[in-house]
């Protein structure tokens, strides 16, 4: 049953693009609440830093089996040097659920440890989602000063645009 679910969520995904963002536009202003009930903007978390935005939630199964990966992949990218990036890079999870605390267990769970988490708790009628015309999760996109770099099925996939936005150690040589 695991693989046929799989093979449903990749299925589902190769045969749907998100045509509602573009890449190289505006990102559309996220602005929801962290499980804290603090308000959040990406325009915001987004200024001189690069956001993976990633969309999930708790149910979902696809999702909390790529966290470990994306706990990684934050990891991995944190610390660097970006161009055009002062602060770096950080993770914002959207969140899809409808229960705070469900929500709340799932990031402490999965040692999801960024800073930004936030959601409108509107399940599939998350004011998120359809802004950024998410139809299945998990999903991604890449932000840097509010400009969308790129939308991807898994954050993973960012991890090409993110090697071209690093700062070479030989740049960093020839300026020292």
């Amino acid at each position: 049953m695991g693989l046929t679910l799989v093979f449903s969520v990749l299925t589902a995904q190769a045969q749907y693009e998100n045509t509602k963002i573009k890449v190289g536009e505006a990102a559309p202003e996220l602005a929801y609440n962290d499980p804290e009930g603090k308000p959040l903007k990406l325009s915001e978390i987004s200024k001189n830093r690069i956001v993976l935005i990633d969309f999930w939630a708790s149910w979902c199964r696809p999702c909390r089996m790529a966290n470990p990966r994306l706990v990684k992949f934050y990891h991995e990218y944190k610390d660097k040097k970006y161009e055009g990036a002062k602060k770096g890079f950080t993770v914002l999870s959207v969140s899809l659920d409808e229960g705070k605390e469900q929500w709340k267990a799932a990031i402490a769970k999965d040692s999801l440890t960024w800073e930004y988490h936030m959601s409108d708790l509107g399940g599939w009628k998350s004011a998120a989602a359809e802004q950024y015309g998410v139809q299945y999760v998990p999903q991604a996109f890449l932000v840097l000063n509010n400009k969308v770099l790129g939308k991807y099925n898994t954050a993973e996939e960012a991890e090409a645009e993110l090697k071209k936005l690093e700062k070479s150690k030989k740049k960093k040589k020839a300026k020292g």
